[in-house]
């Protein structure tokens, strides 16, 4: 006959795995604020601070890949000069970064 082994993991007498528990939860919460939420803020309000600071004659990109430069800056429209007599309106939230100082490209 062939015999059957079982093991039981029996918990630590009292409450202490609910507070190991809660303080793996804890530590979790703290590493993800940290290292996922806190970064993505700075990155939010650097973003913001750059689209404020943005200045007729800058040349820019948009997040769908639009070069061009700035003509007119309205509210939250951006008139966006991207060849010779060839204008857009673009809100200013898609405004990705600033090519002035970018070296040109061969």
């Amino acid at each position: 006959m062939s015999s059957i082994l079982f093991i039981v993991a029996q918990a630590p007498a009292g409450g202490a795995s609910s507070v190991n528990m809660l303080l793996m939860m804890g530590l979790m919460i703290v590493v993800f604020y940290f290292f996922m939420i806190r970064p993505q803020m700075k990155r939010q309000k650097e973003m913001t601070k750059f689209r404020s600071a943005l200045q007729k004659g800058d040349k820019i990109v948009t997040t769908g890949g639009i070069y061009g430069k700035i003509d007119e800056i309205k509210d939250n429209i951006i008139i966006l000069e991207v060849a010779m007599n060839v204008k857009l309106k673009v809100d200013k939230s898609v405004v990705l970064k600033d090519m002035s100082d970018a070296p040109v490209q061969k």
